[in-house]
């Protein structure tokens, strides 16, 4: 994704009544007390504009008390190591954290010294199992930024070792909590139909096309129709992609990716009492409550077989792109 595409999300994502400001200002704002034995937070990659607002949430002075406490007291930078739109936001992201308190460390295993859970932040995928691998070890419940991975083999291998080492783990973007969707699975159009979804999908040559950035369509889609894909279609060009899942049960579900275009999230689900438009994102809010209710209990809010099958969605749309739009059925 490139800077401009992150500017305009983070536009739309900020959080009224916290700004960042000098040194000074945000000494008065963020962070005041210690946090509490067991509330501990550390972050892994500031190549993200996440590890910012994530700790702006959780560091404030009146941070929302639902958040159980829990405050980032430590991040390590290191996230891509060779994405450059990922790497130049590094300096202005560490800057940024340490006016909100955070501790800056040279390796994860300083941080892991320090923190009781962790939020995994880098934002590629391909070294996500590599920097998971000592948090497991660890025994410390960690949040897994999307995408998860940049594979579905690696996504396996996440959670092997997560229960090998027995230790929670999630993954998740924050559209799966937008509010239109979470009204959705709580039944308020009956059981669900289908669903049409889009969201923005520029790409990265590092990453398959969807796990990039249309990820965040994938995961609307998969929170309103769940798990039991089987075949996967996908219809590309320059500025357009369409990709048509067909579940187990003969459910239809579709995801519209704009390459080139408006930016935006939304769709409708179909239902057995009404249609249901999905509306935009609006805040990080939503995720953070989820993330901080996961380091408190230890229960994960997404289903580990559906986050697995979303990676196999994301590599069947691009097989079926190399064969020109044929159908391919999921390997999961």
């Amino acid at each position: 994704m490139t800077a401009y595409d992150r500017r305009k999300f983070l536009r739309t994502a900020a959080i009224t009544g916290v700004g960042l400001g000098l040194v000074g200002r945000a000494g008065s704002l963020f962070a005041g007390t210690p946090a509490e034995a067991g509330k501990r937070v550390g972050i892994i990659g500031l190549d993200t504009s996440h590890s910012v607002e994530f700790t702006k949430m959780l560091n404030a002075q009146n941070a929302d008390p639902s958040y159980h406490g829990f405050k980032v007291v430590a991040a390590y930078p290191q996230g891509s190591k060779d994405i450059a739109s990922s790497l130049e936001m590094v300096p202005g992201n560490l800057a940024k954290v340490k006016e909100l308190g955070v501790e800056i460390v040279d390796s994860i295993a300083a941080l892991l010294e320090k923190v009781d859970v962790v939020l995994l932040e880098s934002n590629d995928g391909r070294v996500h199992l590599e920097q998971a691998l000592p948090v497991f070890k660890a025994g410390k419940k960690v949040f897994i930024d999307k995408p998860i991975a940049a594979s579905l083999a690696d996504t396996k291998a996440i959670f092997k070792a997560a229960e090998k080492y027995k230790v929670p783990v999630f993954s998740s973007s924050a559209l799966r909590f937008i509010d239109s969707i979470q009204q959705v699975k709580q039944g308020k159009i009956g059981k669900v139909a289908g669903a049409d979804v889009y969201t923005p999908s520029p790409t990265e040559k590092t990453h398959p096309d969807l796990f990039w950035y249309g990820i965040h369509g994938v995961e609307m889609l998969f929170a309103l129709m769940g798990a039991g894909c089987r075949k996967v279609t996908r219809t590309t060009s320059e500025d357009m992609d369409q990709v048509t899942g067909v579940w187990a049960d003969g459910r239809i579900g579709t995801l519209r990716g704009v390459i080139k275009g408006p930016y935006g999230f939304g769709g409708h689900a179909f239902g057995e009492k009404g249609i249901m438009p999905i509306g935009d994102f609006s805040s990080y809010q939503p995720l953070v409550l989820q993330i901080t209710s996961f380091f408190q209990t230890g229960i994960v809010p997404v289903d580990p077989q559906e986050t697995i099958e979303m990676m196999a969605f994301m590599e069947a749309a691009d097989a079926s792109k190399k064969k020109k739009g044929a159908p391919v059925m999921m390997n999961v």
